[in-house]
């Protein structure tokens, strides 16, 4: 595979967006410790999933509140994907925004919704939207975008070998999710990683288990269950589990 990446089953704080870039930074500090190249967090991390609070948590990808981001990215050469709400107009868009290592940013803004999120949010535009890097294609998803078999057949047409899914499932969607995204592995033969909270968020109890698929459908490895951990895919395809200390949770 080339790229070392990993899943930072991270937990959130409702709204408290400083106390949510603590956690995120004594993520990236662990993962640079494994030598991690990309970081995905699971959806919505920096303000939780907390739909009601989209508008006062909105955020933009030059906002002062997230240089540590920046700055974090750039001293470790790390891609770091962190969920954020962002607007421009009536309703902010679920969004994901990359930290590059140059001091750049980009965006993807999840482009299907579940059902009663229309009301505080809108969708992004359609499309795969991959990004290149270490002559590899990635594309990312935003919880109910990985449910529709579309957005990920959309993702391989682009030449995209790996899948990045930052969601919030609960136990009760899990077992249906998790077999949606093995069969992105299995079907396009691309890397399927998924990062969940590891804690309840917006009122829903988040199961964690985040997990890896390797091209071809084999689950690699999975986190247990919830509570925080960082999921680290080698860059020969081959997972482990790390517990890092002071991350937020048990």
């Amino acid at each position: 595979m080339g790229i070392c990446i990993a899943a930072a089953q991270s937990p959130s704080i409702a709204g408290d967006i400083d106390a949510n870039l603590a956690i995120h930074l004594r993520f990236i500090e662990a993962a640079h410790a494994e030598g991690v190249e990309l970081l995905l967090f699971p959806e919505l991390s920096l303000c939780g999933y907390e739909l009601p609070l989209l508008r006062d948590c909105l955020l933009t990808p030059d906002d002062a509140r997230l240089a540590p981001l920046r700055d974090a990215a750039v001293a470790t050469g790390m891609r770091i994907i962190a969920g954020a709400p962002l607007g421009d107009g009536a309703l902010p868009h679920i969004a994901a925004i990359t930290f590059l290592p140059d001091g750049t940013t980009t965006v993807y803004r999840k482009q299907y919704l579940h059902p009663g999120e229309e009301l505080y949010a809108r969708p992004g535009p359609m499309g795969a939207h991959c990004q290149e890097m270490n002559g590899q294609r990635y594309a990312q998803a935003i919880c109910a975008d990985a449910t529709q078999y579309r957005h990920a057949a959309d993702a391989a047409a682009d030449g995209a070998s790996i899948y990045l899914a930052g969601v919030l499932i609960s136990e009760t969607g899990y077992a249906n999710d998790a077999a949606k995204l093995q069969r992105y592995a299995s079907d396009f033969g691309m890397g399927v990683l998924m990062a969940n909270h590891a804690a309840p968020s917006g009122g829903y109890a988040a199961v964690g288990r985040s997990a890896w698929w390797k091209p071809g459908g084999v689950l690699a490895a999975e986190v247990a269950g919830p509570g925080s951990a960082l999921l680290v895919v080698d860059g020969q395809g081959g997972a482990y589990v790390v517990k890092p200390t002071g991350t937020g949770c048990p």
